[in-house]
């Protein structure tokens, strides 16, 4: 198989498939990794036989609770510090400011939303916690978004697998619909909120 990303998984195995869903899930350094198309690819595998369907789901779905609970946690311990962090390669506090945005907007249910928005994904729970909302509160959003995307996206690919015959053919072009599809609503944010428009525009006439 000379997929990139399967070829990927298939050397770093469940250890380092579960490592990169936790770090993607809230610790503020995960929001560059290709979680959607990540899952997807994964359980398709694991209909290859490649991997055991069980054990990724399992793994997949404790790792992305993990992540989501230690970015509440670093958000409630750190506070509005992080919003005067310095920028760095693996920081940019412009995805955290839209983050808030975001949860601004949608309150509680951006925890599960989120999960399926690159960058906001790894950024809104460390906002939940910033602004201390209720643990239960977000514990119930967080496992419900963590079965959702988790567990969702992974059958997702391994039933996919099971069903179609030599779907192996298409996964290149089926994981580019994937990462398409979770670019769109950061796209869509883009252009419908006012603020980015205008500095979008600013840019464009500087030029």
């Amino acid at each position: 198989m000379h997929f990139d990303l399967a070829s990927l998984i298939q050397t770093v195995g469940y250890l380092g498939v579960f490592t990169i869903v936790f770090l993607e899930s809230g610790l503020l350094i995960g929001f560059f990794f290709p979680g959607d198309s990540l899952l997807f690819t994964a359980g398709f595998l694991a209909s290859q036989g490649y991997l055991d369907i069980k054990i990724l789901i399992a793994g997949c779905f404790i790792a992305a609770v993990a992540g989501d609970s230690i970015g509440y946690y670093i958000g409630k311990k750190l506070g509005p510090k992080i919003f005067t962090r310095d920028n760095s390669f693996l920081f940019q506090k412009k995805h955290l400011e839209r983050a808030q945005r975001f949860y601004d907007k949608h309150g509680g249910k951006t925890i599960i939303l989120a999960r399926f928005i690159p960058v906001i994904r790894a950024f809104a729970p460390v906002v939940a916690g910033v602004g201390t909302m209720n643990y239960k509160r977000f514990v119930f959003f967080n496992f419900f978004g963590a079965v959702l995307w988790a567990i969702g996206v992974t059958l997702a690919g391994y039933y996919l697998g099971s069903l179609i015959p030599n779907v192996d053919k298409y996964l290149l072009p089926i994981v580019g619909l994937i990462v398409i599809a979770s670019v769109l609503p950061a796209l869509h944010h883009l252009l419908t909120d006012a603020e980015i428009r205008a500095s979008l525009v600013k840019r464009i006439k500087r030029k």
